[in-house]
Parts: C-alpha cells; sequence; structure tokens
C-alpha cells in the first residue's frame, strides 16, 4: 500500500519537520499551508529534489470546504491519505481571561479543534475498513498546555487542546476494529515561531530551568515522535497522548 500522509500547517516549525522525516521515511506528504506559500514550495522542493515525492495545498482548516477540497486534492494527486497529522494550530497573545473576547475563542477553536475534527472524519471515511478503506493512523498534535492550563498566557489554547486530548481518545476507541489508529503527540515548550504569536518569540529561553531537563525541545525530536506512532512499530498502540517535553 501506498503510504500518503497530509500534514496540516506542515510549512514551518513541527509540521515541516514532520514533512522532512516522513519523506525520508517513503511517505508521499502533502503540504498543507494557510498563508506561507514560499515555505511549502520550498519544503516540497527539497524533497523532490531528494527523489521524494510531495506537494503543497493551501486550505484553512477553520473552513470546512477547504478541507474538502484539500482531501479532493490530495485524492487526485497522490492517492488515498494512510497517515493523517493534526498540526495546524494557532494560538495569541499572552493575556489573562478578563482581556479574551469572543471572536479570539471562536478563531483558536475553529482551528486547533473544529478542523482537527473535520480532518479525521475526511480521513475516516478514506481508511475506514467499515467503509471500504484499507486503514491508517491519525496522530493529532496537542500541548503540554491541556494540562498544565497556561495560566496568566492563554487558558484559551490551552482548553482547545485539552479537546484535543478527548477526542483523540474517544476517537480511537471508536475506529479501533476499523483498521486505524488515534494518538496524539504533547509536546512541551519547544524551539518553534508560534511564541512569536503569543508576543514572546523568546519564551522558551525564558521558561527552560522550568524544565526537567533545563532545555527547550527541537521540532525534529517531536517529529521522531510522530513517526513512530504512525508506524507498523507503533502496531498496538492506540488512545495514547505522547508527552515530548523534558519531563515537564
Amino acid at each position: 500500500m501506498n503510504k500518503v500522509m497530509i500534514v496540516t500547517g506542515g510549512s514551518r516549525g513541527i509540521g515541516a519537520a514532520v514533512v522532512r522525516l516522513a519523506a525520508t521515511e517513503g511517505y508521499a506528504v502533502c503540504v498543507n499551508y494557510l498563508n506561507n506559500q514560499q515555505a511549502a514550495e520550498e519544503l516540497v522542493a527539497a524533497i523532490i529534489a531528494k527523489q521524494g515525492k510531495a506537494i503543497a495545498v493551501q486550505a484553512d482548516v477553520a473552513k470546512e470546504e477547504d478541507i474538502l477540497r484539500l482531501f479532493k486534492q490530495v485524492d487526485a494527486r497522490l492517492g488515498t491519505v494512510t497517515a493523517l497529522v493534526n498540526n495546524a494550530g494557532i494560538l495569541d497573545r499572552q493575556t489573562r481571561i478578563e482581556n479574551i473576547d469572543y471572536e479570539r475563542v471562536r478563531r483558536i477553536f475553529a482551528t486547533n479543534v473544529l478542523g482537527s475534527f473535520i480532518c479525521a472524519r475526511e480521513a475516516v471515511r478514506r481508511m475506514s475498513t467499515k467503509l471500504g478503506g484499507k486503514g491508517g493512523a491519525i496522530v493529532n498534535i496537542s500541548s503540554t498546555a491541556a494540562r498544565l492550563g497556561a495560566p496568566n498566557e492563554y487558558v484559551d489554547y490551552a482548553a482547545s487542546k485539552a479537546a484535543i486530548n478527548a477526542f483523540t481518545l474517544g476517537l480511537s476507541k471508536e475506529v479501533a476494529a476499523e483498521g486505524i489508529r488515534v494518538n496524539a503527540v504533547s509536546p512541551g515548550i519547544v524551539y518553534s515561531d508560534i511564541h512569536a504569536s503569543g508576543g514572546e518569540p523568546d519564551r522558551v529561553e525564558r521558561v527552560k530551568d522550568s524544565i526537567p531537563m533545563k532545555r527547550g525541545g527541537t521540532p525534529e525530536e517531536v517529529a521522531e515522535a510522530v513517526l513512530w506512532l504512525l508506524s507498523e512499530k507503533a502496531s498496538y498502540t492506540t488512545g495514547s497522548i505522547l508527552d515530548v517535553a523534558g519531563g515537564r
């Protein structure tokens, strides 16, 4: 069976690291992106230059019509998806709840939760042996913020990731007998430009001493966990939430 992977938010950070590693492991990869077309196309070009197979597809996972278009393009250009990485996620500037408005929360949940849910739905429709598919695997990217709460920074983002954990557990049980494994990777403090979205690009340096290992993680370390969970080496693992957080 051809290995076909979709990575949402795949043009930067953890998503890009997953894309690069997946390509070396024989996946044909769809790099989904929202705005950064240049980064996505450069990543695809680098994979093709090494005889890999990859495409870039723009889609906003907060919009159902975009997700449907994304999956249809993958069907046509790469084949049926066998691995989905729900990586696309956003946060907003660090603040307390009294300063958080409705639109901010709606936007974060639309991308982080609804986007992952609808992408998983489309993957299950294609993977489920009950529906005529050949199986597959899904990895959702969560965050240790889901259990720490991110007080005084972004409790809305933390809540969205807690929803992802619950979704991972429920969906894993729902489709376990249909050839689909569903797991999550929960990164801790990782060197990624998502921190700039929260208004503190150097956040890792500020908090790294609170981490038992006394350092931030790398996107590549998270990617290794993702690819393991997608692989046959994890064939009896489903419903797991794997912390990659330096002990935090």
